[in-house]
């Protein structure tokens, strides 16, 4: 094993014990999709549910917490995250069907519980099937596709919040909007209720089959990116609005918009986190120009940036 920095090696040996993995440096360009950014200062993954309150109510409070799932709809900047970055793992990965309900871990993947409830013969979350990330996110940002958002099926929710202390949510305490939930941005979700509605497994699989048909001609899914990039305005497209804007193809460093969808940033050639945050800026700043519309991020943008001499700033 590499030797690690003093620094890193110094908040190590600040921790609490943890029956999961605690990683030091760990690279986070491999976990994200658009393959760039720094490392964390100390990678976490919890043992289980009981495994994080336990490290969360026996940290030191100076130190950062950040959360990610699988790095899906996720920017990490070059200089990497300072602090504690919390990765759910296999344990938070479960997934079970009871009637026309499912109880599954924030660390599922959006994929396999749309596909869990359609071998059991669940329907109303097919279009889980065009969400990529995890249900910890999906349930962050009220995530949603293809004519369906997380908050038409949640019945309740699980969180921790940064002292380990345990919160249980009724759907009404999620505040859901358009992208978004009223849930601390600290909390951390563990666990959550789905309810769809009994259905024929061969149409709900029919139904899922024609969203990852249409998703897969329409977006550029098998390249480097983050899914879609900027939030749709009110009354307007997002795409719409960057390739009216005349930003189609457009490109900074290793970062293209894609040809394909143009609310979508590829990874083309070697990108730097620095070149796909500067690449949205400068869309925003030719969409504002061209439209008056100030486009918002979707893509999540965390850590810091490196300055000219490859110092974190």
């Amino acid at each position: 094993m590499m030797a690690s920095p003093a620094s890193t090696q110094s908040l190590v040996s600040r921790l609490p014990s943890v029956r999961g993995r605690l990683s030091e440096n760990a690279d986070l360009s491999r976990v994200t999709w658009f393959r760039v950014g720094g490392p964390a200062e100390v990678l976490f993954k919890p043992e289980d549910t009981d495994d994080l309150a336990n490290f969360l109510k026996n940290r030191p409070k100076d130190v950062p917490i950040t959360i990610i799932g699988v790095g899906s709809n996720l920017l990490v900047r070059d200089g990497g995250i300072p602090g504690v970055v919390v990765r759910l793992g296999r344990a938070f990965a479960e997934i079970k069907c009871v009637g026309a309900d499912i109880i599954c871990g924030a660390g599922a993947l959006d994929g396999n519980v749309a596909l869990s409830a359609a071998n059991a013969g669940i329907s109303g979350l097919e279009f889980l099937v065009g969400v990529p990330g995890t249900i910890g996110g999906a349930l962050r940002m009220n995530a949603g596709a293809y004519g369906g958002e997380i908050k038409d099926i949640v019945v309740s929710a699980v969180a921790l919040d940064m002292d380990g202390s345990k919160h249980e949510l009724e759907v009404s305490e999620l505040g859901f909007s358009y992208r978004k939930s009223s849930v601390p941005e600290d909390w951390i979700f563990v666990e959550c209720q789905l309810r769809g509605h009994v259905g024929i497994k061969e149409d709900i699989i029919a139904r899922m089959e024609d969203i990852k048909s249409v998703r897969e001609q329409s977006q550029p899914i098998r390249t480097s990116t983050g899914g879609s990039t900027f939030k749709n305005p009110e009354g307007h497209k997002a795409w719409q609005l960057i390739d009216d804007a005349g930003c189609r193809g457009l490109r900074v460093g290793g970062a293209v918009i894609s040809e394909k969808h143009c609310n979508f940033i590829v990874n083309d050639k070697d990108a730097t986190a620095s070149d796909i945050e500067d690449l949205g800026e400068e869309v925003r700043k030719r969409v504002k120009a061209n439209s008056g519309i100030d486009l918002q991020w979707e893509i999540r943008r965390i850590g810091s940036r490196l300055n000219e001499k490859g110092a974190v700033q």
